[in-house]
């Protein structure tokens, strides 16, 4: 037969189709006529091409095309490694120009050295994406010049096309999907700003909603974007890629299970941020005493409240403890336009006028720095006890903040002014040895030629006879 002439000549220069060809040999006249017809005109357009002219111009002018290919192949990844480097150069002149610290206020989240290392490692990655692509678009050029190697040729191309049409169908079946979540998130963002600016507005006093007080509009306006962006994740989840998968569907029910079994104490402290502060018990910056901390507020979220004490100290309570306690806030009644009073007692004993004891008391507070003059500070006498008295002097001030210096300016004008008068700060600790002892004043408040008092002791003529 013709054909295996044309067999034997391939396997002994081309080693092409040897498998076709044997089983043409082995069983001829079996296949049908168009078989036949088939295998014919294959070995007539291979007698044509094997013949020796059609040869050496096939070699030569495939051949040039290879070194053509190969010769390209070199300039192209030069050109890359070149465009590379100027990158490279492109990233070092614009560090600190273009290419900035990502701050959230004075949190630095991505570092300007974290910013161009990421910069260089892309322009690093890219520039190898390239060279493969190219080397493997090389290949498969190469492969498709010559007959015994264009079926690997085909066999590359489909590796790199297949994929391409499975992704290109699969975003064109998904266009609707894709159109519906932009119509959402569109209108979301758009409303989420509508709301921002009404809350604004609500926020300076330029529109007034009678349920929301401006304190409150920040915060109203947080709870309501929170819930408005939660509602429209609910709404795209089911139109998202893969969001009806098992997979997906598995990592649902898990992350819903860590929820439920460690965010207990979390939802918690959440619910009581929300309550505290539509109960508008302090504000930021507001001296207060949450328990037994006393401090400034400089911090309120919806999880925790930290406080800093007099000593610079920063303490954070949870939500859900500031709820169950009790607070005192030294501060709201300032902005009402009223005074903070501030008050302390000291015990003096009966022997001292009470008048008096009032007089010294109010100059004591007068004197103090931040005590208000008017309001006038006044006393109040608490308790007649066993050996003393106890008064409480009560003074005004409008700096809640100063309240720690205040109340030791004050105790040390109390005593001053006490110690003056010759008026001795009494307790039953110095009354119960008090007859025959020196008074308890400093000694330079003790005028010249004070004595100590003898202890009085008192008999009867009759005791002195006998």
């Amino acid at each position: 037969m013709r054909i295996q002439g044309v067999s034997e000549r391939i396997a002994g220069s081309l080693g092409l189709f040897p498998a076709l060809l044997q089983l043409k040999e082995s069983k001829p006249g079996a296949a049908s006529p168009a078989a036949d017809s088939a295998v014919g005109a294959i070995g007539k357009g291979i007698d044509s091409i094997l013949s020796e002219p059609s040869r050496l111009n096939y070699f030569f002018l495939h051949g040039g095309l290879f070194l053509f290919l190969t010769l390209l192949l070199v300039l192209v990844i030069k050109f890359i490694n070149r465009v590379a480097v100027r990158m490279y150069g492109v990233v070092r002149r614009n560090r600190g120009v273009l290419i900035r610290p990502i701050k959230i206020r004075n949190l630095d989240l991505i570092t300007l050295d974290q910013l161009t290392t990421a910069a260089f490692k892309s322009v690093k990655v890219v520039r190898w994406v390239l060279i493969i692509f190219s080397f493997y678009l090389y290949l498969t050029l190469a492969f498709s010049l010559f007959v015994w190697t264009q079926i690997v040729a085909q066999k590359l191309l489909g590796y790199f096309v297949t994929p391409l049409v499975g992704i290109g169908s699969g975003i064109l079946s998904y266009l609707p999907n894709l159109f519906y979540i932009i119509v959402v998130a569109v209108v979301a963002r758009y409303f989420l700003k509508l709301m921002k600016l009404i809350f604004s507005k609500v926020e300076d006093g330029t529109i007034d909603i009678p349920l929301i007080a401006p304190e409150l509009a920040r915060p109203t306006y947080q709870i309501a974007a929170f819930l408005l962006v939660v509602f429209v994740a609910v709404m795209i989840f089911p139109y998202l890629p893969g969001s009806q998968s098992a997979a997906a569907r598995g990592i649902s029910i898990f992350l819903a299970l860590l929820l439920s079994l460690g965010s207990s104490s979390a939802v918690s402290n959440i619910i009581a941020g929300v309550v505290i502060t539509y109960m508008r018990s302090f504000r930021i910056g507001d001296r207060v005493k949450i328990n037994e901390t006393l401090g400034d507020i400089v911090e309120h979220n919806f999880l925790v409240t930290r406080v800093r004490t007099t000593k610079n100290e920063e303490i954070t309570i949870p939500n859900s403890v500031v709820l169950s306690g009790h607070i005192t806030n030294y501060s709201a009644i300032i902005r009402g336009g009223s005074s903070l009073v501030l008050y302390t007692s000291v015990t003096i004993g009966y022997d001292a006028p009470w008048r008096q004891v009032h007089e010294l008391l109010i100059n004591a507070a007068l004197a103090t720095g931040k005590i208000l003059s008017d309001p006038r500070p006044f006393v109040l006498q608490t308790a007649l006890n066993d050996f003393y008295v106890s008064y409480q002097i009560n003074a005004y001030t409008e700096s809640p903040g100063e309240m720690q210096n205040i109340y030791s300016e004050l105790h040390q004008n109390i005593q001053n002014k006490f110690f003056e008068a010759g008026v001795e700060i009494a307790s039953p600790h110095y009354y119960s040895l008090r007859d025959g002892n020196r008074r308890a004043i400093p000694d330079q408040f003790v005028e010249d030629g004070y004595k100590s008092p003898p202890f009085k002791v008192s008999l009867d003529k009759g005791d002195l006879k006998g």
